[in-house]
């Protein structure tokens, strides 16, 4: 038994832990599903995405983690953070797992690498050894600080082969919420408020996003004006 009374488990087992959209789109061949977290970690959307909410000329941006020091010399908007990351640990079927690396490793390839981590779940147990794909500063899709709303505007309009980048960050917010009263991300809710801030103006008339409907990634906010609003055709 580990200390505090905390059973380890998983010593000889191949888990997997997500934290971003691995939480709402799993791995194939899991017979086990964790809800959990990491520590020494800060979740932040600071990554850039070229080949699921984004394109190689225009990317979008998902998380990655930073190391907790390292994010602590960084100027960020958003200066404070949860101790525990949160997301979901998952159980690789042994004959399946060489399959799930594979294929893994394709979904994550654009600029994360392969870590390893001790994952704590929801139920007191340790699994002390568990594979998280990291983005780590030094790959060349990583963005580093950003104003918050600048980067919630980038996600408003970002798309890419696997959709609209802010139904990334919505459906996060969303499976955060829903694995403990806990596992919130302050970072995630107000990346989240703002987008829908913007789609709500947009929706209403107050904000023009320029050139969204055709290109999404070609755009300009801006206040809608009493010519504009005479000017304006309709927009789906």
């Amino acid at each position: 038994m580990a200390a505090n009374g905390e059973a380890e488990s998983g010593a000889d087992e191949f888990w997997i832990f997500g934290y971003g959209s691995l939480i709402w789109k799993p791995p194939p061949h899991y017979d086990r599903r964790v809800p959990g977290w990491v520590t020494g970690y800060v979740r932040r959307f600071w990554q850039a995405s070229q080949d699921h909410r984004g394109t190689p000329s225009e990317p979008g941006r998902v998380v990655t983690l930073i190391e907790r020091p390292f994010w602590a010399s960084l100027a960020d908007a958003h200066d404070t953070a949860p101790d525990k990351v949160w997301g979901t640990a998952y159980r690789i079927v042994p004959e399946k797992v060489r399959e799930v690396k594979e294929y893994l490793d394709i979904r994550e390839i654009n600029g994360y690498s392969i870590h390893y981590t001790a994952f704590h779940s929801s139920s007191s147990s340790i699994i002390p050894r568990t594979l998280v794909y990291i983005g780590t500063p030094d790959n060349d899709q990583f963005t580093g600080p950003q104003d918050p709303q600048q980067l919630a505007e980038h996600i408003y309009v970002s798309e890419g082969p696997s959709g609209l980048n802010r139904d990334y960050l919505l459906s996060l917010e969303k499976a955060l919420d829903e694995l403990s009263p806990e596992s919130g991300d302050a970072h995630v809710t107000d990346l989240s408020d703002r987008v829908r801030e913007i789609e709500r103006k947009q929706r209403e008339g107050d904000l023009l996003v320029e050139g969204f409907e055709h290109d999404p990634v070609a755009h300009e906010f801006r206040k809608v004006t009493s010519v504009d609003e005479q000017e304006e055709t309709e927009k789906e």
